[in-house]
């Protein structure tokens, strides 16, 4: 009986693969601070079994620059701390090395298409911009000028303007809701909280072993 002879690469990555692909190399590598066209022109001369398993010492690089474009842009998409103003101009800081600006800018357009996002890059001294058609740019100027300079063109949006509250306000509003009554879990309290920690400075008092107290001066 002749034995069939299987011409797919022994190597081939079947299922998930680890790596990218030439196209996805191609298309996000340039993105990173240290890219140069050089090294394109080398992954191109690269088996793509042996760049996706990082096989030889360029491939294991490349994997470890596009790892970090990677990581940079979605910790800028999940920890970036934003502020929206009354005019919906939604606005915050990031700190990005490689040239990843677009990528978050698109994914707060995604979740905010009728405001305008205005990210200053700590990084680089711009601020980059998307507006609700989805049209990107970067200004070197301040984050506060552009966010200045923008809402001076719009109107007060009533929607935005009833959700501005101050400091004080947010702070009320959340500690009230840790007093719930649904919420109340003695045991569980005991236990994080054991007696022992009630002997120590500023606990002897016995006052956080109570519930309902809704004031923190009172502990000031």
């Amino acid at each position: 009986m002749r034995k069939e002879i299987n011409e797919k690469d022994p190597l081939q990555v079947v299922g998930c693969a680890k790596g990218h692909s030439h196209e996805e190399i191609i298309h996000n590598l340039p993105r990173h601070q240290n890219y140069t066209p050089n090294i394109i022109q080398q992954i191109k001369r690269i088996p793509e079994v042996i760049l996706r398993n990082s096989g030889t010492l360029i491939a294991k690089k490349v994997n470890h620059m596009m790892r970090e474009v990677t990581t940079e842009a979605y910790r800028a998409k999940q920890f970036t701390r934003t502020e929206i103003n009354n005019r919906g101009v939604l606005f915050g800081v990031v700190l990005l090395k490689h040239r990843v600006m677009d990528l978050v800018l698109k994914y707060f357009h995604e979740r905010w298409p009728e405001c305008i996002t205005c990210l200053y890059n700590e990084h680089s001294g711009k601020t980059g911009i998307i507006n609700e058609r989805g049209v990107i740019q970067e200004i070197d100027s301040t984050l506060k000028n552009v966010v200045e300079g923008v809402s001076k063109n719009r109107p007060v949006i009533p929607y935005f303007d009833d959700i501005q509250f101050s400091g004080g306000e947010i702070f009320e509003t959340l500690y009230k809701s840790q007093f719930i009554s649904e919420r109340e879990n003695q045991n569980y309290f005991k236990r994080m909280i054991p007696d022992k920690c009630f002997e120590l400075p500023g606990m002897r008092s016995g006052v956080e072993k109570h519930f309902r107290n809704k004031k923190i001066n009172d502990y000031l």
